[in-house]
Protein backbone atom coordinates (compact mmCIF):
# COMPACT_ATOMS: atom_id res chain seq x y z
CA UNK A 1 0.00 0.00 0.00
CA UNK A 2 1.37 3.39 -1.02
CA UNK A 3 2.14 5.77 1.79
CA UNK A 4 2.62 9.48 1.62
CA UNK A 5 6.27 10.34 2.13
CA UNK A 6 5.53 13.95 3.04
CA UNK A 7 6.53 14.34 6.72
CA UNK A 8 4.40 17.51 7.04
CA UNK A 9 1.15 15.87 6.08
CA UNK A 10 -1.46 15.59 8.76
CA UNK A 11 -2.25 12.15 10.08
CA UNK A 12 -5.94 12.94 9.96
CA UNK A 13 -7.59 14.86 7.17
CA UNK A 14 -10.42 15.94 9.48
CA UNK A 15 -8.16 17.18 12.26
CA UNK A 16 -8.91 20.75 13.23
CA UNK A 17 -5.59 21.65 14.79
CA UNK A 18 -2.44 21.60 12.62
CA UNK A 19 0.27 19.13 13.47
CA UNK A 20 3.59 20.46 14.81
CA UNK A 21 6.32 20.90 12.25
CA UNK A 22 9.29 18.65 12.96
CA UNK A 23 12.59 20.33 13.58
CA UNK A 24 15.26 19.93 10.97
CA UNK A 25 18.51 18.97 12.68
CA UNK A 26 20.46 20.75 9.96
CA UNK A 27 18.94 24.15 10.81
CA UNK A 28 21.04 26.10 13.25
CA UNK A 29 20.30 29.52 14.64
CA UNK A 30 23.03 31.94 15.54
CA UNK A 31 23.03 32.79 19.22
CA UNK A 32 25.34 35.73 20.00
CA UNK A 33 27.52 35.35 23.01
CA UNK A 34 26.72 37.60 25.99
CA UNK A 35 30.42 38.46 26.15
CA UNK A 36 30.28 40.15 22.76
CA UNK A 37 30.64 43.85 23.60
CA UNK A 38 29.88 45.13 20.12
CA UNK A 39 26.53 43.40 19.65
CA UNK A 40 23.36 45.39 20.15
CA UNK A 41 20.20 43.72 21.36
CA UNK A 42 16.69 45.06 20.83
CA UNK A 43 15.62 46.86 23.94
CA UNK A 44 19.18 47.47 25.15
CA UNK A 45 21.02 50.74 25.42
CA UNK A 46 24.75 51.49 25.30
CA UNK A 47 26.21 52.74 28.53
CA UNK A 48 28.78 55.48 28.93
CA UNK A 49 31.68 53.04 29.19
CA UNK A 50 30.86 51.39 25.86
CA UNK A 51 29.13 48.34 27.30
CA UNK A 52 25.66 47.29 26.32
CA UNK A 53 23.07 47.41 29.07
CA UNK A 54 20.52 44.73 28.39
CA UNK A 55 16.98 46.04 28.85
CA UNK A 56 14.66 44.16 31.15
CA UNK A 57 11.02 43.43 30.52
CA UNK A 58 8.52 43.11 33.32
CA UNK A 59 6.12 40.26 33.72
CA UNK A 60 3.35 42.25 32.03
CA UNK A 61 5.44 42.47 28.86
CA UNK A 62 6.03 46.26 29.01
CA UNK A 63 9.52 47.69 28.99
CA UNK A 64 10.14 49.75 32.15
CA UNK A 65 10.42 53.48 31.58
CA UNK A 66 7.69 53.72 28.97
CA UNK A 67 4.75 53.82 31.37
CA UNK A 68 2.56 56.87 31.85
CA UNK A 69 0.11 58.32 34.33
CA UNK A 70 -2.85 58.21 31.98
CA UNK A 71 -6.00 56.83 33.53
CA UNK A 72 -8.05 54.12 31.91
CA UNK A 73 -11.07 55.06 29.85
CA UNK A 74 -14.12 55.64 32.01
CA UNK A 75 -17.63 56.96 31.59
CA UNK A 76 -18.75 60.06 29.72
CA UNK A 77 -18.29 62.22 32.81
CA UNK A 78 -14.51 61.70 32.67
CA UNK A 79 -14.41 64.10 29.71
CA UNK A 80 -14.93 66.96 32.18
CA UNK A 81 -12.01 65.89 34.36
CA UNK A 82 -8.26 66.22 33.98
CA UNK A 83 -7.89 63.48 31.38
CA UNK A 84 -5.51 61.59 33.66
CA UNK A 85 -2.66 64.09 33.38
CA UNK A 86 -1.14 65.27 36.63
CA UNK A 87 -1.30 69.01 37.20
CA UNK A 88 -3.87 69.52 34.45
CA UNK A 89 -6.90 71.60 35.59
CA UNK A 90 -10.37 70.19 34.91
CA UNK A 91 -12.13 71.12 31.70
CA UNK A 92 -14.92 73.03 33.49
CA UNK A 93 -12.35 75.10 35.35
CA UNK A 94 -10.57 75.98 32.10
CA UNK A 95 -13.93 77.12 30.70
CA UNK A 96 -14.49 79.35 33.73
CA UNK A 97 -17.16 77.16 35.33
CA UNK A 98 -16.49 76.51 38.99
CA UNK A 99 -19.53 75.31 40.89
CA UNK A 100 -17.90 75.95 44.26
CA UNK A 101 -17.44 79.63 43.42
CA UNK A 102 -20.97 79.87 42.03
CA UNK A 103 -22.32 78.40 45.25
CA UNK A 104 -20.26 80.77 47.43
CA UNK A 105 -21.39 83.87 45.52
CA UNK A 106 -25.00 82.73 45.47
CA UNK A 107 -24.97 82.29 49.25
CA UNK A 108 -23.49 85.79 49.59
CA UNK A 109 -26.38 87.20 47.56
CA UNK A 110 -28.99 85.24 49.50
CA UNK A 111 -27.51 86.28 52.85
CA UNK A 112 -26.19 89.84 52.40
CA UNK A 113 -26.41 90.62 56.13
CA UNK A 114 -23.55 88.23 56.85
CA UNK A 115 -21.03 90.58 55.28
CA UNK A 116 -19.28 90.67 51.94
CA UNK A 117 -15.69 89.66 51.33
CA UNK A 118 -13.72 92.37 49.53
CA UNK A 119 -12.02 89.71 47.36
CA UNK A 120 -15.17 87.91 46.33
CA UNK A 121 -14.96 89.24 42.78
CA UNK A 122 -11.28 88.56 42.24
CA UNK A 123 -12.36 85.54 40.20
CA UNK A 124 -15.37 87.08 38.48
CA UNK A 125 -17.09 84.66 36.14
CA UNK A 126 -20.07 84.65 33.80
CA UNK A 127 -21.28 81.09 34.34
CA UNK A 128 -23.53 81.96 37.28
CA UNK A 129 -25.07 85.10 35.72
CA UNK A 130 -25.81 83.27 32.48
CA UNK A 131 -27.55 80.49 34.41
CA UNK A 132 -29.66 82.94 36.44
CA UNK A 133 -30.61 85.08 33.44
CA UNK A 134 -31.57 81.99 31.49
CA UNK A 135 -33.74 80.74 34.38
CA UNK A 136 -35.34 84.18 34.66
CA UNK A 137 -36.22 84.19 30.96
CA UNK A 138 -37.56 80.63 31.06
CA UNK A 139 -39.83 81.45 34.00
CA UNK A 140 -41.17 84.48 32.17
CA UNK A 141 -41.73 82.30 29.13
CA UNK A 142 -43.80 79.89 31.19
CA UNK A 143 -45.78 82.86 32.50
CA UNK A 144 -47.20 83.46 29.05
CA UNK A 145 -44.94 85.91 27.24
CA UNK A 146 -41.36 85.52 25.99
CA UNK A 147 -39.30 88.52 27.09
CA UNK A 148 -35.78 87.46 26.19
CA UNK A 149 -35.32 90.57 24.05
CA UNK A 150 -36.38 92.87 26.90
CA UNK A 151 -34.12 91.05 29.35
CA UNK A 152 -31.16 91.39 27.00
CA UNK A 153 -31.86 95.06 26.27
CA UNK A 154 -32.42 96.09 29.89
CA UNK A 155 -29.44 94.08 31.07
CA UNK A 156 -27.11 95.48 28.44
CA UNK A 157 -28.17 99.10 28.95
CA UNK A 158 -28.16 98.77 32.74
CA UNK A 159 -24.71 97.16 32.83
CA UNK A 160 -23.23 99.85 30.60
CA UNK A 161 -24.80 102.59 32.74
CA UNK A 162 -23.55 101.06 35.99
CA UNK A 163 -20.07 100.61 34.55
CA UNK A 164 -19.93 104.30 33.64
CA UNK A 165 -21.31 105.52 36.96
CA UNK A 166 -19.06 103.32 39.12
CA UNK A 167 -15.92 104.40 37.28
CA UNK A 168 -16.91 108.06 37.67
CA UNK A 169 -17.68 107.69 41.38
CA UNK A 170 -14.73 105.57 42.50
CA UNK A 171 -11.00 106.15 42.40
CA UNK A 172 -10.02 102.51 41.91
CA UNK A 173 -12.35 101.78 39.01
CA UNK A 174 -13.88 98.50 37.94
CA UNK A 175 -14.01 96.61 34.66
CA UNK A 176 -17.19 95.83 32.75
CA UNK A 177 -16.74 92.07 33.24
CA UNK A 178 -17.07 92.35 37.02
CA UNK A 179 -20.00 94.75 36.76
CA UNK A 180 -21.96 92.28 34.65
CA UNK A 181 -20.98 89.43 36.97
CA UNK A 182 -22.20 91.24 40.09
CA UNK A 183 -25.48 92.35 38.52
CA UNK A 184 -26.08 88.84 37.18
CA UNK A 185 -25.49 87.11 40.50
CA UNK A 186 -27.67 89.58 42.38
CA UNK A 187 -30.55 88.80 40.00
CA UNK A 188 -31.11 85.56 41.94
CA UNK A 189 -33.95 86.89 44.19
CA UNK A 190 -35.72 88.17 41.07
CA UNK A 191 -35.55 84.66 39.61
CA UNK A 192 -37.60 83.48 42.58
CA UNK A 193 -40.24 86.13 41.86
CA UNK A 194 -40.45 85.07 38.22
CA UNK A 195 -40.87 81.45 39.33
CA UNK A 196 -43.78 82.45 41.57
CA UNK A 197 -45.35 84.34 38.66
CA UNK A 198 -45.65 81.04 36.82
CA UNK A 199 -48.00 79.67 39.48
CA UNK A 200 -50.00 82.79 40.34
CA UNK A 201 -50.76 86.28 39.07
CA UNK A 202 -48.66 88.97 40.72
CA UNK A 203 -50.87 91.87 39.63
CA UNK A 204 -52.17 92.50 43.13
CA UNK A 205 -51.16 93.48 46.65
CA UNK A 206 -49.17 90.33 47.25
CA UNK A 207 -47.36 90.64 43.94
CA UNK A 208 -46.49 94.29 44.54
CA UNK A 209 -45.12 93.60 48.01
CA UNK A 210 -43.17 90.63 46.75
CA UNK A 211 -41.72 92.70 43.89
CA UNK A 212 -40.69 95.52 46.22
CA UNK A 213 -39.06 93.02 48.58
CA UNK A 214 -37.12 91.43 45.73
CA UNK A 215 -35.98 94.85 44.46
CA UNK A 216 -34.69 95.79 47.90
CA UNK A 217 -33.01 92.42 48.27
CA UNK A 218 -31.24 92.61 44.91
CA UNK A 219 -30.26 96.23 45.45
CA UNK A 220 -28.86 95.62 48.93
CA UNK A 221 -26.79 92.66 47.73
CA UNK A 222 -25.43 94.37 44.62
CA UNK A 223 -24.62 97.66 46.33
CA UNK A 224 -22.89 95.77 49.17
CA UNK A 225 -20.65 93.90 46.74
CA UNK A 226 -19.82 97.04 44.74
CA UNK A 227 -19.01 99.00 47.89
CA UNK A 228 -16.84 96.19 49.28
CA UNK A 229 -14.90 95.76 46.06
CA UNK A 230 -14.42 99.48 45.35
CA UNK A 231 -13.98 100.47 49.03
CA UNK A 232 -16.53 103.30 48.90
CA UNK A 233 -18.76 102.59 51.89
CA UNK A 234 -19.64 106.29 52.28
CA UNK A 235 -21.35 106.29 48.89
CA UNK A 236 -23.51 103.20 49.25
CA UNK A 237 -26.81 105.07 48.87
CA UNK A 238 -25.57 106.70 45.68
CA UNK A 239 -24.63 103.27 44.32
CA UNK A 240 -27.90 101.67 45.45
CA UNK A 241 -30.15 104.20 43.68
CA UNK A 242 -29.28 103.31 40.03
CA UNK A 243 -29.02 99.63 40.94
CA UNK A 244 -32.55 99.73 42.36
CA UNK A 245 -33.87 101.32 39.17
CA UNK A 246 -32.31 98.53 37.12
CA UNK A 247 -33.85 95.75 39.18
CA UNK A 248 -37.14 97.61 39.21
CA UNK A 249 -37.32 97.12 35.44
CA UNK A 250 -36.86 93.37 35.87
CA UNK A 251 -39.58 93.35 38.53
CA UNK A 252 -42.00 95.10 36.17
CA UNK A 253 -41.34 92.40 33.59
CA UNK A 254 -42.23 89.74 36.13
CA UNK A 255 -45.38 91.43 37.43
CA UNK A 256 -46.96 92.38 34.13
CA UNK A 257 -46.03 89.14 32.47
CA UNK A 258 -47.96 87.33 35.17
CA UNK A 259 -50.98 89.57 34.74
CA UNK A 260 -50.96 88.97 30.98
CA UNK A 261 -51.07 85.22 31.56
CA UNK A 262 -54.16 85.46 33.74
CA UNK A 263 -56.25 87.44 31.26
Amino acid sequence: MWQDSNPYASSSQNSYYPQPIPQDPQLQFYAPSPSDQNSFYPGSRPSLDGNVAQGTISQSGITPGYGGNIQAAGGWWTAFGTGGFEGEPPLLEELGINFQHIRAKSLTVLNPLRGVDAHIMDDADMAGPIIFVFCFGICLLFSGKPNFGYIYGVGLFGSASMYTLLNLMSERGIDAYRVVSVLGYCLLPMVGVSAISVMMVLDGTFGYLLSILSILWCTYSASGIFVAVLQMSDQRLLVAYPVGLLYGCFALLSVFTGSAAGQ
